[in-house]
């Protein structure tokens, strides 16, 4: 039995599983979202709530996390055509064998046989509205599955009320089947009140004193390019002097990021760090005097709330979850006006009064929002679908 330090197993306690396998340490894409979701629930889960027996389903090569049984997985799970096989074929097995009362699918799919009541997240559903934004096999298996694993789920968890109300309209799920609890932010996202991270920082990547930073998976959902069409027009205009940094890992469908750049001639005023890993994550908020994140659709937006966690100001669009979770804290714009972004942009960087207001008020919105509370509210859900058996 592989047990994390510490663990102990009481089979008088309800056992709750979760599918751990995109759980990524890749300096990619990979490591954004979804798998932070993941790590912070296997993080948080056991300090929120103890009367529960956790189950930690992963693959292979990932430190331990304490109050977790884990199970690594000796399929390839890295892999995505060796996941899905686990997913369907080996994990019911695996729930019956742990005698499993409860299962958490916590991205998108979960067995299509589940061996106990199931929950599943549905972080967006990008991929039924904008389809021609995903390859075609991507596109389907997330369609079809995910439709299967909510008809089979017993309860269902939105990052967003705008994903709920997508789910909702898409999935013809009933109301009462879907539950709304927020992503997080981390601890590590602060003001940094040591000016030294930042300066090694740029340092390191020769960045400017002043900069504007998008920060996200390279993707055509994230409207990079919207960006840097805002970014051409900001440098017509005189006394513009800022460098604009777009941080990130490749995802798909990212190589006319690169072509438009080079069109535009901007290939000496832009800057591509690649893959920023999690540590480096509050030392580049920090040291962005804006962040900008036009993102056609978003099933949360991570990014600006960290941003606004580190006391960034950001603009994002006005569509999806974005005004939902920066409120009144943040500029929003159509995603498609690209003269609207640059007015933003410069009206923020012509006036510091209004981005210290805006500072302000990103701290106490992003002050609303915790991973703690995320697993809080997560593991309540498991105890009313367990019927407070451990209560």
């Amino acid at each position: 039995m592989n047990l994390a330090p510490n663990t102990q197993v009481d089979r008088n306690r309800p056992r709750v599983g979760l599918n751990a396998h995109l759980l990524s340490l890749d300096a990619s894409y990979r490591s954004a979202g979804v798998s932070r979701y993941i790590h912070n629930l296997l993080r948080y889960l056991p300090q929120v709530d103890e009367q529960l027996d956790y189950v930690a389903f992963l693959g292979p090569g990932h430190h331990p996390f304490p109050g977790w049984t884990q199970r690594p997985s000796r399929w390839r799970t890295e892999n995505p055509l060796a996941r899905i096989a686990w997913e369907q074929l080996a994990q019911p097995w695996a729930g019956h064998r742990e005698k499993l009362q409860l299962l958490h699918a916590p991205v998108y799919v979960g067995p299509l046989v589940p061996p106990c009541p199931l929950v599943v997240t549905i972080h967006d559903l990008t991929f039924y509205l904008f389809p021609e934004m995903f390859r075609r096999s991507n596109r389907v298996y997330l369609q079809q599955l995910t439709r299967q694993t909510v008809r089979r789920s017993t309860q269902i968890i939105a990052d967003s009320e705008s994903t709920r109300t997508d789910i909702l309209r898409i999935l013809g799920v009933s109301t009462d089947k879907v539950l709304t609890i927020p992503a997080g932010v981390g601890e590590e996202m602060r003001p940094l009140l040591d000016p030294e991270p930042v300066r090694t920082l740029r340092q390191r990547y020769e960045l400017p004193e002043r900069m504007l930073l998008y920060l996200g998976t390279l993707e055509p959902r994230k409207n990079v390019l919207a960006v840097i069409e805002a970014y051409a027009l900001l440098r017509q205009r005189p006394g513009f002097a800022h460098r604009l940094v777009i941080a990130g890992g490749k995802g798909w469908y990212y190589e006319e990021i690169y072509a438009r750049v080079e069109q535009l001639g901007l290939r000496d005023a832009v800057i591509f760090p690649g893959y920023i890993p999690d540590a480096e994550l509050p030392i580049w908020y920090n040291a962005a005097d804006l962040f900008v994140y036009p993102s056609l659709y978003e099933g949360f937006g991570l990014p600006p709330l960290e941003a606004m966690a580190c006391g960034t100001p950001v603009i994002v669009s006005n569509v999806s979850s974005l005004p939902e979770v920066v409120g009144e804290a943040g500029l929003t714009v159509p995603p498609q006006d690209i003269d609207a972004l640059a007015d933003a942009i410069q009206a923020l960087l012509d006036d510091p009064a209004r981005r210290q207001a805006l500072r302000a008020a990103g701290l106490a919105r992003a002050g609303q929002y915790s991973w703690r509370s995320t697993a809080l509210q997560t593991s309540q859900l498991y105890h009313r679908i367990l019927g407070d058996k451990s209560r």
